[in-house]
């Protein structure tokens, strides 16, 4: 989607940011002329298309898993390149960018993230709670671009390229390794009995890592922002 956020500085310290950056310039520079920042964005949203329908025909067969990959692929191009495309033609329009891109971008979670629930190897209840924590981190970043001016990308090195290759990884790890897709883990709680499976683990993971990055966020911009709107003095 369109990169840049009103006049909000975009913050993006990933461990693949300066490799990425030359990588997008490059594609950027040798793009058609009929290609356009839209188009991108909508070849992103494709992408995540083809991720959640990916993930949802694995159910079936778990060689599906290669398709969704592909999404991903997909989703980084369309998604990254838009930006850097309107910044290179200098035809960037902020403000219709910004709103296309939170849409566009919320849309393109919840295809996502309901697609990995639907596949049958993790519990859909987890793939949700997993948005939530995903959608929460998001509404945050959009908060400080507005009061802030800053559009944070990168939490502990790690950015949506990162992410993406990380799944890449787990989808790669799961159409190859039978044993690790079939485990399962029965236990109890309060008197409660469920089953997860190993993408039930690393979503609960990744739910807590969310988790502890918002809430870390939110506790420095709760005293941030104190400290720039301190209360009225009496009298």
């Amino acid at each position: 989607m369109e990169q840049n956020k009103a006049d909000a500085v975009r913050i993006q310290t990933s461990v693949l940011n300066a490799l990425e950056k030359k990588v997008l310039v490059w594609l950027a520079e040798r793009q058609p002329k009929w290609m356009t920042s839209d188009i991108l964005t909508y070849i992103g949203t494709f992408g995540a298309a083809v991720i959640a329908a990916g993930y949802i025909l694995s159910a079936r067969n778990i060689n599906f898993l290669w398709l969704s990959s592909l999404g991903f692929l997909i989703n980084w191009y369309g998604d990254s390149l838009d930006g850097t495309l309107a910044r290179v033609r200098h035809t960037q329009r902020p403000i219709y960018g910004y709103y296309l891109d939170h849409t566009i971008d919320a849309i393109n979670e919840v295809m996502i993230f309901v697609g990995v629930g639907l596949s049958g190897l993790m519990h859909l209840e987890i793939a949700l709670v997993a948005l939530v924590m995903y959608l929460l981190i998001t509404i945050n970043v959009s908060i400080n671009a507005h009061l802030k001016k800053e559009f944070k990308l990168t939490y502990a090195s790690m950015g949506p390229t990162e992410f993406r290759i990380i799944m890449i990884i787990i989808n790669t790890l799961f159409a190859l390794i039978q044993p690790l897709r079939e485990f399962s883990h029965s236990f109890a709680v309060f008197g409660h009995e469920f089953t997860f499976k190993a993408l039930d683990y690393i979503g609960a993971v990744i739910i807590m890592v969310l988790a502890l990055m918002h809430l870390t966020t939110v506790r420095k911009d709760i005293k941030g922002y104190a400290e720039m709107d301190p209360l009225p003095k009496k009298g």
